[in-house]
C-alpha cells in the first residue's frame, strides 16, 4: 500500500475531519471570547481600578535608568502579572461557555429509546414471580 493511499484513508476517516472542524471552530470561538474579555470585561474592571488596564499591572523590580538627556539607558525590569490574569480570565470564560454549551447540548440530545420488552418475556417473568410465591 502506497503512502498516498494510506494518507487518503487517514483523511477520509470521520474522526480526523471532525477533529479538524472542531479545531477551526474552537479557534474562532477563542477569538470571540478574547474580544469579549478585551472589549467588555476588562474595561469594566478598569473602571474600578481608576482606568488602569489589568494587562498593565506589574511589579517593578528595577526601574528604567535614564541618562542626563532623558534617553533610556537600561530597560525596566518588572514582573507583568496583569497579562497572566487577563489570559486566566479568558480561559475561565471559554471553559464556562463550553461547559454551558455542552450541558445544553446533552439536555437537548434525546437518549436512545430502550426497546420494549417482548410479551413472551413479560409472560415468563410473571410465571416466574408466581412460582416464587
Amino acid at each position: 500500500m502506497g503512502l498516498i493511499t494510506e494518507f487518503k484513508e487517514f483523511i477520509s476517516r470521520g474522526n480526523v475531519v471532525d477533529l479538524a472542524v472542531g479545531v477551526v471552530i474552537g479557534a474562532a470561538f477563542g477569538k470571540i471570547v478574547t474580544a469579549l474579555v478585551d472589549g467588555i470585561v476588562m474595561p469594566a474592571i478598569g473602571a474600578f481600578t481608576k482606568g488602569v488596564s489589568v494587562s498593565e499591572w506589574k511589579y517593578v523590580i528595577k526601574s528604567s535608568q535614564l541618562d542626563s538627556a532623558g534617553k533610556e539607558v537600561a530597560a525596566e525590569l518588572a514582573i507583568r502579572y496583569g497579562m497572566f490574569i487577563q489570559t486566566l480570565i479568558d480561559f475561565v470564560l471559554i471553559a464556562l461557555v463550553i461547559f454551558l454549551f455542552l450541558k445544553a447540548y446533552n439536555r437537548v440530545r434525546t437518549p436512545a429509546a430502550t426497546p420494549a420488552t417482548p410479551e413472551d418475556v413479560l409472560l415468563l417473568r410473571e410465571i416466574r414471580d408466581l412460582l416464587k410465591k
